[in-house]
């Protein structure tokens, strides 16, 4: 069963309120304790009315947060009072009654764009509640106009409708429109009609409860999804999960998530998880942002779908131009893919295309580093550093050179920084030396290397290897797949040292989580060297079925918007305090060998022997005990190794984030022992 519907009205004096009193009746007449809620009242007493009637024994405030005295638009009547208007004061007062009754009616005050405050309307409401709509609207002429226009709009609005209630709210004479509209609405909408109230002359419990068979209470009630054992049952059967062991899934309990709301995400089981990784690191305004969803709705009205091989859409038109405007200088082009591993895979390609279309064809081979990831298609495996993930595919790789990462905690020199005068990167030197006319490119996760355990590299490692590639002309790559779109304080990790790469790789959070798209940025020096005519073999054979679809497009733009609109990024910076002072706590633990953060990004890396830097064995799977313990707290993690990872949206809040830091600390503690 459901536990709560909202009722708004195609209009004012509908008969939302009639309806109100109308279910609660049926569904209190079926045993089942009802909750009734009128957020914002303006002049009148429905509020009233209704407890009254209903012999509610709520407090007023809950049944009412908000009783303006005047009867004009809530906007204009918080104006006249000098009072404002805070959603927090519903969202308490709903709680409040969530846990006095199994079922909750919310009525709105007229349709969906009745303005509440500036830029906020009863459709932002509903969709803050997250409540299922039913609609409600008069018989006569204008309802079947009235209904569509309204379940468009919700849908818009990414709500969703539940169905139409119809009311005869006039004891005049029923004519044509009257007689035949409930027909004509019920072929054309796609969500049931619910019913048809008739007009009471005196609208009492003793007359609601004669229409009972005339109200589709079933579907009101009837919450559509599959059980839980029956989505795990489901996946269990059918679904092979990416970097899982597939014998210890079908053996464990796991969370299926159905549902997501900020930071939160609710699964099967009815309880909501702070979402500690961002949903692996790509959700950056929170989950079911309005603008986004929007944007999305918005481009689906106009084309879901256009290819750009040998055509152009407008939505990665204006993204390309807002992409060039916000990355580093010099980057020009941009080449559309769909995911991370695409967009490193395509930078490759580039980089060695490059330079056999300047008539160098010794320059074939790449340089990374020890410990790096750039993601799991062939290209982009040959030039990672993960034995873990990478060593069963090695007949399948490419050549590529690999150098040391600046991982200071187990520095393979056993020196410190800065007295270690970069060490690790002398033997980078002497590669661009010796090899220098072979080599086409460098590509590396800049200042924060993610998948290897949030290495974070100290200052100046970025700033030297881009002087390095410009003394010995090699490309530069950077993959700013993780690092990108705030993650490090910065919107582009390169940011921090000022360093302009020659092609940069960008994905996961550049639709703050929302539809796949990639982009491999280049300079116009790399793209100018692909000009020709065909004859000239110059051009770049690569490409996607769905390289720049407009739907991932548009929430990429928005996402943008967002970031401008909120200041995302200078409210960022008093939480970035805030969690390096809470990650100091964290250095008492025994276990805790190592604590890296840059911005957003922190890995906690768990040790056997602190003082020896001794790791966990694999086989412990200390990491994932500590993430089972956190989850027992409604906080979802996933650890790489015995590293622990937070990584939360942007807009986490403070005390959110306090308490992911609270839980995570004592979750370690009591797995690995004080």
């Amino acid at each position: 069963m459901r536990k709560a519907i909202f009722l708004t009205g195609t209009d004012t004096e509908v008969g939302k309120t009639l309806a109100t009193f109308t279910l609660a009746t049926l569904l209190k007449a079926k045993g089942i304790d009802v909750g009734i809620m009128k957020p914002i009242q303006c002049g009148g007493n429905d509020a009233s009315f209704l407890k009254k009637k209903l012999n509610l024994k709520d407090p007023q405030d809950l049944i009412n947060p908000f009783y303006l005295k005047n009867p004009v638009v809530p906007s204009l009547a918080f104006s006249l009072e000098a009072r404002k208007f805070d959603k927090d004061k519903i969202s308490d007062a709903f709680s409040q009654l969530e846990k006095r009754h199994e079922f909750i009616i919310v009525e709105g005050a007229g349709g969906l764009f009745v303005p509440i405050a500036r830029d906020y309307y009863m459709v932002d409401l509903i969709y803050d509640m997250n409540l299922p709509l039913i609609i409600v609207s008069r018989l006569g002429l204008g309802t079947i106009n009235h209904t569509l226009l309204t379940l468009s709009q919700a849908r818009k609005s990414a709500i969703d409708v539940l169905g139409v209630i119809l009311n005869r709210n006039s004891k005049s004479r029923i004519g044509l429109a009257e007689r035949t509209n409930p027909k004509v609405v019920k072929d054309l909408i796609d969500v049931p009609l619910l019913g048809v109230l008739p007009y009471f002359s005196k609208i009492d419990k003793k007359n609601i409860l004669k229409i009972k068979d005339e109200i589709n209470i079933r579907d009101i009630l009837k919450d559509k999804k599959l059980s839980r054992a029956s989505y795990l049952q489901i996946d269990k059967k059918y679904l092979w999960h990416p970097f899982t062991q597939m014998e210890d899934w079908q053996k464990q309990e796991q969370l299926i998530i159905e549902e997501a709301k900020g930071c939160y995400l609710k699964a099967t089981d009815g309880k909501w998880y702070l979402d500690g990784v961002s949903s692996l690191w790509v959700n950056i305004h929170g989950h079911r942002k309005k603008e986004i969803d929007e944007a999305i709705q918005g481009q689906l009205e106009r084309v879901a779908h256009s290819t750009l091989l040998g055509l152009g859409n407008i939505p990665s038109i204006e993204l390309a131009q807002r992409l060039v405007k916000i990355t580093p200088r010099g980057l020009e082009k941009v080449f559309y893919s769909d995911n991370g591993s695409t967009a490193v895979e395509i930078a490759l390609k580039i980089a060695y295309q490059y330079w056999h279309n300047k008539g160098r064809l010794k320059r074939n081979t790449f340089i990374h580093l020890r410990n790096s990831y750039h993601g799991d298609t062939i290209g982009s495996v040959s030039v990672g550093g993960i034995d873990l993930f990478h060593k069963t595919y090695k007949p399948l790789l490419f050549n590529a050179i690999r150098i040391e990462s600046p991982y200071c905690y187990r520095c393979r020199f056993k020196l410190n920084y800065p007295e270690c005068n970069l060490a690790c990167l002398e033997k980078l030197e002497d590669i661009l030396k010796k090899r220098g006319d072979s080599i086409a490119g460098l590509i590396t996760e800049p200042i924060v290397q993610a998948a290897a355990g949030i290495i974070v590299w100290p200052a100046g490692i970025l700033r030297h290897i881009r002087k390095l590639c410009d003394k010995y002309n090699v490309l530069l790559i950077v993959d700013e797949v993780a690092t990108g779109f705030g993650r490090t304080g910065q919107m582009f990790a390169s940011r921090h040292e000022k360093v302009n790469p020659d092609i940069m790789c960008l994905a996961k959070s550049i639709t703050a989580g929302y539809l796949p798209i990639a982009a491999t940025l280049t300079t116009g020096e790399v793209y100018n060297a692909f000009l020709g005519d065909s004859a000239a073999g110059k051009t770049f054979f690569h490409g996607h079925t769905y390289t720049g679809n407009p739907l991932a497009a548009a929430a990429a733009i928005a996402n943008l918007d967002i970031f401008l609109k909120e200041r995302t990024l200078k409210k960022l910076k008093p939480k970035i305090a805030l969690l390096r002072q809470g990650l100091r706590a964290f250095s008492s633990l025994k276990h805790v060998g190592d604590i890296r953060q840059k911005g957003f990004m922190v890995g906690i890396e768990l040790v056997k022997n602190k003082k020896r830097k001794t790791p966990y064995a694999w086989e412990e799977r200390i990491g994932v005990k500590v993430c089972q313990r956190v989850r027992k707290q409604g906080i979802i993690l996933r650890p790489l190794g015995n590293v622990i990872v937070l990584m939360p949206p942007l807009v986490i809040t403070a005390k959110q984030l306090k308490y992911l830091l609270e839980v995570t600390f004592k979750a370690i503690e009591e797995v690995t022992g004080v």
